[in-house]
């Protein structure tokens, strides 16, 4: 169960009903306890930016601001805020301040999701107040609203008040609601955790961004690209999908674009949004929380798509079926997708070496043999780095994914290969699957099947990378499929021939399977293999 559900119920308790005194029982019909206590001692309203508290709502927005140059009357005003945007700019604000980050006012759309409505502190005082702030408000726009009669003042003022006064009710029910369906079905309430939620939540924290950050040949690799062709992104929208910490915002802004739009389902989203303030790009980057394919956009068409989507076996975590979204509802015509083409590969391997300290590692275990964790040890993906010597083949593409045109049908498919053994080896080990990525400076630019990454840039061709085994180390390593049946000798000059199918698992939509049939002169076989 989420912290800030939690705190929703320590609010909403309801109060057991009085059924034998009628005062008391027209005092709770609402099953609440009353927001103002009978004594005198009222509960203190605590600042939404600091530890002070106050006797009322009131006096913590004339502190808010003087202190912290808040207004918040002015603020709900500008957003147009109705009663429940009002109670999500609260618990807004009240996240933000507690996460140490300073939240961004420039639109409603930063606090729309619906988790806002659920309270931040326990019994917060301002919610509970806002019925009283809002109505003196309301009172202002009746004295400022021309030539009426009092009566027709006193009218309109009573039905504003009852309907403030109702979706206030309504808000507590919902709450209630909730709580009691939490004590009757615990399980039934608390979230589901699905594929998504689970995707993103792992991109909240520090860890894999620092491993990003520091692969200097992925994230050199779009700050040349960026950097070299400035022209492309002068005075330009440019849209980037899964934006992370921001640096590729951050990029895109200081190359000149007129604007960049940040969007990012995970919680990362609001260090960015920090770390493009502390670098006083805020004017030109705007962050956006939520998955692409349901936030809403301020522009309609951008000129540029950037987005660092790449998994590993280049498909795994799925992230490119959401920017080929955001290409086909939000790039102009002649806008520019970066990067803009992605190549897979495969490779036979022989290493003894490495088969020895992955798998025949289990045989011996100081005097004993575990040979039960070798298990289905040939069913998973290894992602490993792999040396160069250890591929007995030359590398072919099996797969181009041009980003121009590639469709989300294209993800999943089967495709023909053909190895030839370089010499002669013992046995097929594994086969080696790796990716290039190469950015191009315009869409008809094209790049022929035999393209290798590792020799495009040194060409003068432009930008690109690869995560094979003969460049630098990536973070992305290679995938390692081990064969599970030994093929025996193979010849140097022999043939390798089959097909390989990449699908989503239906388990998980985020992995992926990889099915590889093949055959040799000896034999054929077949082998299913797991990305997850």
């Amino acid at each position: 169960m989420a912290p800030e559900t939690q705190s929703v119920y320590a609010i909403a308790a309801p109060v057991p009903q009085d059924t034998e005194g009628d005062s008391d029982k027209e005092e709770n019909e609402d099953g609440w306890e009353d927001a103002e206590p009978d004594h005198e001692e009222e509960t203190p309203v605590l600042c939404l930016f600091c530890p002070e508290t106050f006797p009322t709502p009131t006096k913590l927005f004339e502190h808010c601001e003087g202190a912290h140059q808040f207004d918040f009357k002015s603020t709900r005003k500008a957003l147009d805020l109705d009663f429940y945007g009002t109670i999500k700019l609260v618990n807004y604000i009240r996240t933000s301040t507690a996460s140490s980050c300073i939240p961004d006012f420039s639109s409603k759309s930063l606090f729309e999701d619906e988790k806002f409505l659920q309270p931040v502190l326990e019994d917060d005082a301002l919610l509970f107040g806002l019925d009283e702030v809002l109505g003196e408000e309301e009172v202002g726009v009746v004295e400022e609203g021309g030539a009426v009669s009092d009566a027709e003042k006193v009218k309109e003022l009573e039905a504003r008040l009852s309907s403030l006064s109702q979706q206030f009710r309504e808000y507590k029910e919902v709450v209630n609601r909730t709580f009691e369906a939490q004590l009757a079905e615990p399980d039934k309430v608390e979230t589901k955790r699905d594929d998504d939620s689970h995707y993103f939540h792992s991109y909240a924290g520090n860890g894999i961004h620092e491993t990003m950050l520091k692969d200097t040949v992925r994230t050199d690799a779009y700050r040349d690209f960026i950097y070299e062709n400035k022209h492309l992104f002068k005075d330009k929208v440019v849209l980037d999908v899964g934006c992370g910490t921001g640096v590729l915002s951050m990029f895109c802004a200081k190359a000149g674009a007129k604007r960049v739009i940040a969007v990012d389902n995970s919680e990362i989203i609001d260090k960015a949004r920090e770390h493009i303030f502390e670098n006083g790009l805020s004017d030109i980057i705007t962050c956006l929380h939520g998955k692409i394919e349901e936030v809403i956009l301020p522009v309609k068409k951008v000129d540029i798509i950037v987005s660092e989507w790449m998994g590993y076996l280049l498909l795994y975590e799925a992230m490119l079926d959401s920017v080929l979204y955001a290409r086909d509802r939000y790039l102009a015509p002649d806008g520019l997708m970066v990067p803009s083409e992605c190549k897979i590969l495969i490779a036979a391997m022989h290493d003894s070496d490495f088969m020895n300290e992955n798998v025949n590692f289990w045989n011996h275990i100081y005097g004993f043999s575990m040979r039960a964790m070798k298990e289905k040890i040939r069913e998973d993906v290894i992602v490993d780095i792999v040396k160069p010597e250890s591929l007995a083949s030359d590398s072919v593409v099996f797969c181009s994914l041009p980003l121009y045109t590639v469709k989300d049908s294209d993800l999943a498919f089967t495709r023909p290969f053909g190895l030839s053994i370089r010499d002669t080896i013992e046995s097929l080990d594994a086969f080696v699957i790796y990716f290039d990525t190469f950015f191009t400076t315009s869409r008809e630019e094209f790049i022929p099947e035999t393209a290798r990454a590792e020799s495009w840039k040194m060409q003068d061709k432009g930008v690109a990378f690869t995560t094979g085994p003969f460049m630098q180390t990536t973070h992305w390593r290679q995938g390692v499929l081990l064969v599970e049946k030994k093929s025996g000798i193979l010849k140097n000059g022999e043939k390798i021939e089959g097909e390989i199918t990449y699908r989503k698992s239906s388990k998980n939509s985020r992995e992926y399977e990889v099915d590889i049939s093949w055959k040799t002169d000896e034999k054929k076989e077949q082998q299913l293999w797991y990305m997850r």
